[in-house]
């Protein structure tokens, strides 16, 4: 079944009585190697290793005609495709009714409560020492929102259960979740997702391996979360709740931080802390009292909220 040819999807949807929804940033993939390299990709990083025989289950995000679904139930041992769309699944259901392996859940995935997706659709493969991922050809107008919702649906204190979210989207937001910190890319999002995970570019994908064809080029990035805020900052506090109130003062640091990109962090941060406060965290971590907050890196904020959260006490 090809489901990456231009005719093809186009006569499919016509049978249908549909067409790409553009409020849905639908761009239905056409180059067929690119669906079987992010199955591949994604397969690889839910195992340990190519003799590991655990169960592994993938979450799929707007599967569209299943381009990429197609793939995934090659490698995996379960599918669950979450379609928003009820046009687009009505034809999903046709195409893969005889999959045993794939499920289709109609719905939107920013309403959707994964910790109870994944104990409902995965819990047997957890149970066996499985891993369950996500992929995803994302629309570009929701790339963001939709990874952070994965990532903020766990407790900060340990590891996203995820063993990988692999995901297509716009290659200038690829940039900035994989930037370093001190360059231009570098921002809010790029050190709020490192206190929960890394993130690693795959290859690029040509706006020709569309229908229709988008105007900009895509990137293809896995998200590997990591053991949570004590993996990237180990001196938290050991209470839980304490933890998670860390957590959360650390993320309001970074998010004050590039909100007033230009502005030195004892500025930017005037409104929560006194100037001097900071400047003296600040010295106390290495770092110079003029310092902006682009160049801390997510480890960096870590401390600086330690070294507040000292003084303030």
């Amino acid at each position: 079944m090809d489901l990456c040819s231009v005719s093809r999807v186009r006569e499919m949807l016509a049978e249908n009585g549909l067409s790409p929804r553009k409020s849905l940033g639908q761009n239905f993939l056409i180059n067929s190697r690119v669906p079987k390299m992010i199955a591949k990709r994604s397969a690889e990083l839910a195992r340990n290793s190519e003799s590991d025989e655990t169960p592994i289950g993938v979450i799929e995000i707007g599967p569209g005609i299943g381009a990429l679904t197609i793939e995934l139930a090659e490698v995996f041992d379960r599918v669950i495709a979450v379609e928003i769309d009820k046009g687009l699944a009505g034809l999903f259901e046709k195409t893969f009714s005889e999959y045993e392996n794939v499920k289709l859940i109609v719905g939107d995935v920013m309403k959707t409560n994964v910790p109870a997706l994944l104990c409902d659709h995965f819990g047997d493969i957890l149970d066996a020492g499985g891993s369950v991922s996500v992929c995803a050809n994302l629309p570009y107008y929701i790339t963001t929102p939709v990874i952070m919702k994965l990532l903020e649906s766990f407790d900060p204190t340990g590891k996203c259960p995820f063993s990988s979210i692999t995901v297509m989207i716009q290659s200038e937001v690829a940039d900035r979740l994989a930037a370093l910190p001190g360059t231009p890319e570098y921002g809010s999002i790029t050190a709020s997702v490192s206190l929960r995970a890394d993130v690693v570019k795959n290859f690029d994908v040509s706006p020709g391996s569309f229908y229709p064809p988008p105007k900009v080029t895509s990137t293809v990035i896995s998200i590997i979360p990591n053991g949570g805020i004590r993996e990237v900052f180990p001196d938290v506090p050991v209470e839980e709740s304490e933890c998670r109130k860390f957590f959360e003062q650390t993320s309001g640091i970074i998010e004050a931080a590039f909100s007033k990109r230009r502005k030195t962090l004892t500025n930017a941060l005037s409104g929560m802390y006194p100037k001097e406060s900071v400047a003296s965290a600040l010295i106390k971590i290495g770092k110079n009292a003029d310092i902006r907050g682009e160049r801390l890196s997510a480890e960096d904020f870590c401390a600086l909220s330690s070294q507040l959260n000292i003084r303030k006490e």
